[in-house]
């Protein structure tokens, strides 16, 4: 019988995996330990009853405040036992951010966790939120626990399909957070789909996105569990370190953002380069690629012995994912799966095994429906949608039509074999003099091509168009690599769309929201106040950017 709640889903995979590993850690001394699908079951019940004997009742809030360990999911799950709607806190979010959601939630407790890398209340004035660390909420039972407890909490009321379970806070990148209300049909809908997409392996995973996101929730934990996944959580973010997990754990798949399989694919060029291999390299790739996925990986074979030697699939989400990077795993025999949704509609789209052309995020998978209106925004409907936003029933109808579709506030379109292509936000988009709409994220996906790795393109002035970049290096070998980029771009970009100046951005790293996207509005803010500029550029011939520094 098919699971009707997230509780019936993990019930359902400790029948199926019982002793099995489920989830574990990898501690900073290279030591870790794993819980198994009975044990993590076990651990949830335990905090159900915890949490309940805190005083939370059904429909109360708790906070959630850690990096990923195995005390989370069992926190969660004992949430979604208890019927308390949890609301995720991440670890990049601003003190005014956690504000903010405290005062639209109003928590009644908090979960945190310890060890080095913790959360301080403090910081971010929760000091006076009642607190309970995750150890303490899922270590074993003590005195305060009747001999009968676990009949006792047997005998509570089950969860419903449309119980709301998580209560996510969008990034916000202007104005204030929304919450989105997430119930379990929602996500169980959701978990379909990506069962018709995932090729079904042996699933053993190193998780490195947070738990507080709905992608590593949805895929990472909940998905993963129900088809016996052994997941595990590393704690450090020192790239040795990961590897030494990756290769460790003998992974076979990963969830990561374009970001995090860019390091990865760098980390393998620059030892390619330190061997003197490179051109061999290049060449093994070209005939690699025409070859089954089996072969590829023995030709290959001495950079997957350093990933564990298992190493089958990339699912990849969260932002655009360069054609190259993608085809540069799939040569090594990596299949890289692209997605894209959003946390009020799961996954609206994914490229399959037979058909994952680069560049593309793929078709709407049953049951998910997508529309794409007139002037190109991307619509869904379906069950995977959510309930609609914490207490707020204006922003809801804004979002969700009387017809029952999901205005995302993506621009996008179809290509010839019918998959979408993303072009950016209605927010961003910019509106020449002569009435052409230009999408910056289309700019910037041409320049990625061309190998800027990160740029925000800007409208600095009526039908100007400039690209800042984040580039690292003496300002002289910057010089050249931008402006040679800027043109390769352009000559794929339309006439509208090309780039006639770029400006250097002054930091290590553009500002973000807490989900990794950049604040636009602050480099556009930043553009505005005349950043780096020295002066007017006068408007170069095609092809042949001004530098504004």
């Amino acid at each position: 019988m098919e699971p009707r709640t997230l509780v019936e889903l993990v019930e359902h995979a400790v029948e199926r995996y019982g002793d099995r590993p489920a989830v574990g850690l990898r501690r900073d001394d290279g030591t870790s330990f794993h819980w198994t699908y009975r044990e993590l079951l076990r651990r949830s019940r335990i905090a159900a009853w915890r949490l309940r004997s805190l005083g939370l009742q059904p429909g109360d809030r708790l906070l959630t405040w850690s990096p990923s360990t195995p005390e989370l999911p069992a926190v969660y799950v004992g949430a979604m036992i208890g019927r308390i709607i949890l609301v995720p806190l991440d670890l990049r979010m601003s003190d005014e951010a956690i504000r903010n959601i405290v005062a639209r939630a109003e928590p009644k407790h908090l979960a945190i966790g310890t060890g080095r890398d913790a959360p301080d209340p403090n910081s971010a004035g929760l000091d006076q939120l009642p607190t309970t660390s995750l150890e303490a909420l899922t270590a074993e039972p003590d005195a305060s626990f009747p001999v009968d407890w676990e009949q006792q909490l047997s005998a509570w009321e089950r969860p419903r399909p449309d119980d709301i379970w998580d209560l996510i806070f969008t990034s916000g990148t202007t104005g204030v957070p929304k919450g989105v209300m997430i119930a379990h049909d929602n996500f169980l809908a959701t978990i379909a789909t990506i069962h018709d997409v995932i090729p079904r392996i042996e699933h053993r995973i190193v998780s490195l996105l947070p738990l507080s996101h709905l992608l590593e929730q949805g895929i990472g934990l909940l998905y993963a569990l129900d088809v016996g996944a052994d997941i595990l959580y590393v704690r450090s973010r020192n790239p040795r370190v990961i590897f030494e997990a990756v290769r460790e754990h003998r992974v076979t798949s990963m969830l990561l953002v374009p970001q995090v399989l860019d390091l990865f694919w760098s980390a393998i060029e620059r030892e390619v380069e330190r061997s003197g291999r490179t051109a061999a390299f290049t060449r093994l790739r070209s005939i690699a690629r025409h070859l089954p996925m089996r072969l590829r990986r023995l030709i290959f074979r001495r950079i997957h012995a350093q990933l564990g030697g298992g190493l089958r699939l990339f699912v990849s989400a969260g932002a655009f994912l360069p054609p190259s990077l993608q085809q540069g795993w799939e040569d090594l025999g990596v299949l890289v799966l692209q997605g894209y949704g959003s946390t009020e509609n799961g996954f609206g789209t994914i490229n399959t095994l037979r058909d994952h052309g680069p560049g593309t995020v793929g078709r709407a998978v049953a049951p998910v429906r997508l529309r794409i209106t007139e002037d190109g925004e991307v619509l869904f409907a379906g069950p995977t949608l959510f309930k609609g936003y914490w207490r707020d029933p204006e922003a809801t109808a804004r979002a969700i039509d009387a017809d029952g579709w999901y205005h995302s506030g993506d621009i996008g379109h179809l290509d010839d074999a019918g998959r979408l292509v993303l072009s950016g936000r209605t927010k961003d988009r910019i509106v020449l003099p002569n009435g052409f709409k230009v999408y910056p994220e289309d700019i910037e996906n041409a320049l990625r091509v061309a190998g800027i790795r990160e740029s925000v393109v800007v409208e600095t002035a009526p039908g100007r168009i400039e690209a800042v970049v984040l580039e690292t290096g003496d300002a002289e070998s910057v010089g050249r690599r931008v402006a040679a980029a800027i043109k390769q771009a352009n000559a794929v970009l339309g006439p509208n769309q090309r780039v006639v100046g770029w400006r250097r951005w002054p930091d290590e790293d553009f500002p973000r929201t807490h989900t990794l996207k950049v604040k636009r509005d602050l480099v556009r803010a930043w553009v505005d106040a005349g950043g780096h500029a020295e002066g007017s550029t006068p408007r170069p011939q095609q092809g042949e950017p001004a530098v504004i520094r």
